[in-house]
């Protein structure tokens, strides 16, 4: 059940937040499609400067510093919102730019690079106790046998756990 809407304030169907666009239905459609026009501008941009004479290697540079760097712009944020068709279309925008030599085509997928921003990120929260999201990870395993290797040593516990760490926190 919706709440009334309040008198004065227009009820909205998404938001943006620190430049990402999120849906009531918890979508990045619309922040997928945004940054898609967005990366077409400044492909065209490129192109531009291609004629002009800028060299391949300072076009790979510019290109993953500007493109990739919007493309992955809180991927981690929205990464796991996203749909498939969002995700192909990104990837599509991206085998562009190494089809037209505007990318370096050694450039990892997407789904690669939002993978490693997500591991670094993990990495960072595991080693440093003073992050913000360090009191989120599970207890650490007090087994000493190791079945399975893993790059952490915490224990994994059933669902319900996170659920309840994140609702301690936050309610």
């Amino acid at each position: 059940m919706t709440p009334n809407p309040l008198d004065g304030i227009p009820r909205v169907s998404s938001i943006k937040i620190l430049g990402v666009t999120v849906s009531n239905h918890l979508s990045v459609s619309e922040h997928v499609s945004s940054v898609i026009s967005r990366c077409a501008q400044t492909i065209h941009a490129l192109r531009i400067l291609r004629s002009q004479g800028l060299c391949n290697e300072a076009m790979h540079r510019v290109y993953k510093s500007v493109i990739l760097g919007k493309l992955l712009y809180a991927v981690s944020a929205g990464w796991g919102f996203s749909s498939i068709a969002d995700r192909q279309r990104l990837q599509a925008l991206l085998h562009r730019g190494i089809r037209s030599g505007l990318c370096s085509p050694e450039t990892r997928t997407l789904t690669e690079l939002a993978e490693s921003i997500d591991d670094t990120l993990f990495e960072r929260i595991l080693h440093n106790p003073y992050h913000v999201m360090y009191h989120l990870l599970p207890p650490r395993r007090e087994l000493s046998y190791n079945i399975r290797q893993r790059h952490h040593d915490r224990q994994l516990g059933p669902k319900h756990y996170l659920r309840s760490v994140a609702q301690s926190e936050f309610y």
